[in-house]
Order: C-alpha cells, then sequence, then structure tokens
C-alpha cells in the first residue's frame, strides 16, 4: 500500500534528473552500480546516494551478486505513484463531465 509519505518521496526523487536518467538506464535491464556511474559526468559516491535515495523511493530493486550491487527499476513502484497521479485526472473528469452536463441542462432549459 502506498503512503502519502511514499508517494512525497518518490516525487522528490524523481525530480532530481540524474536520477530520472538512472531509472531510463535500468528501466528493462540490471546494471551494476560502477556501470551506472560510468555513465555520468558525476562522482560515484554521488551516484550511489542518487541510488539510494531512488531505492528508498521504492522506485528501484538493488541485488547482489558477489561483490557487486545490481540495480533494476521496479515498474511496480512507477505503477503505485502512477496511481496516485490518476486520482487527480479522475476527479478532473469527473469535474468536466458534472459542467458539462450542467451547461448541457441549462442549454436545453432555454430552448423550452
Amino acid at each position: 500500500m502506498l503512503t502519502l509519505l511514499s508517494v512525497d518521496a518518490q516525487i522528490r526523487a524523481l525530480a532530481e534528473p540524474h536520477r530520472r536518467r538512472i531509472l531510463e538506464l535500468i528501466k528493462d535491464r540490471e546494471m551494476a552500480a560502477g556501470e551506472i556511474a560510468a555513465r555520468f559526468d558525476v562522482s560515484r559516491p554521488a551516484i550511489s546516494q542518487h541510488l539510494s535515495v531512488l531505492r528508498q523511493a521504492r522506485l528501484i530493486s538493488e541485488r547482489r551478486s558477489g561483490t557487486s550491487r545490481l540495480y533494476r527499476a521496479r515498474p511496480d513502484g512507477l505503477a503505485e505513484l502512477k496511481g496516485f497521479i490518476d486520482t487527480f485526472w479522475a476527479a478532473g473528469l469527473d469535474r468536466l463531465k458534472d459542467a458539462a452536463e450542467t451547461e448541457a441542462s441549462a442549454a436545453a432549459g432555454e430552448e423550452s
């Protein structure tokens, strides 16, 4: 179950451009931390910190293989965030429907 606190953590995690790029890199495959870091012009400790934030926000998973740590995006983590965002979309559509029905009723009343 996704809580508002974890939604906040996910939104904060995704607000940082490096983290979004990391997610893009590991959306379809696992990558080692060093392999991820090699794709950026920032230090390995900085990438490690970004990975930690993404993991704590439940947007990525971490698996150890020997001395390596392998990372992959968690599709269900993104699905949880999408579900939260969709609640706003659904509420907006409901308001639009109500406004259209009110306008149609008013127009029908004017024609009578």
